[in-house]
């Protein structure tokens, strides 16, 4: 056998259609489109999501939820038990400084909750930008101190005028 004898297998190939090449071709003149409409024009073809006038899917379906203008702010969200367990007593407990304990994802950074899940025997310095009331209770009754941090802000989104807001 040599390679020129090779032959795709009988049946598995199909010699493709060739439009527009006359009357006596069977798909000449309108190329197999039919007469007007919008499939045969040129870029034709109804929309993605497009029933034929009846009412689509995403519009019979029962809409959920609500995500205000900007989008939603996720928190990274530590316990102070965590907290307890990974710094020792007197040191500063700050975004990076959790980043590098490997209790928070670098990305979260931006935007730090403490909550008050478990106990704390040593006093902390806490800076976050959020901190929920027992968290609060437990560190300060520790001898620690909090820090708020200034609120974290969204990026800057244009409006439809072209002013840019924050």
């Amino acid at each position: 056998m040599r390679l020129e004898d090779l032959r795709p297998a009988k049946g598995s190939t199909k010699k493709r259609k060739r439009r527009g090449r006359g009357p006596s071709s069977g798909s000449g003149k309108t190329s197999g489109r039919g007469h007007k409409g919008l499939r045969a024009r040129s870029g034709g073809g109804a929309r993605p999501g497009f029933e034929g006038g009846q009412m689509p899917l995403y519009r019979r379906l029962p809409k959920r939820g609500f995500l205000p203008y900007g989008g939603k702010l996720e928190f990274a969200v530590v316990n102070v038990k965590d907290l307890a367990a990974r710094f020792t007593a007197g040191s500063v407990v700050d975004p990076d400084g959790l980043v590098e304990a490997g209790l928070i994802k670098k990305s979260g950074r931006g935007a730090v909750k403490v909550l008050g899940d478990g106990a704390v025997a040593h006093a902390l310095t806490v800076k976050a930008h959020r901190i929920s009331e027992s968290a609060r209770q437990k560190l300060e009754a520790a001898g620690g101190r909090i820090e708020v941090l200034p609120a974290f802000k969204r990026e800057a989104t244009t409006t439809t005028r072209g002013a840019v807001s924050t």
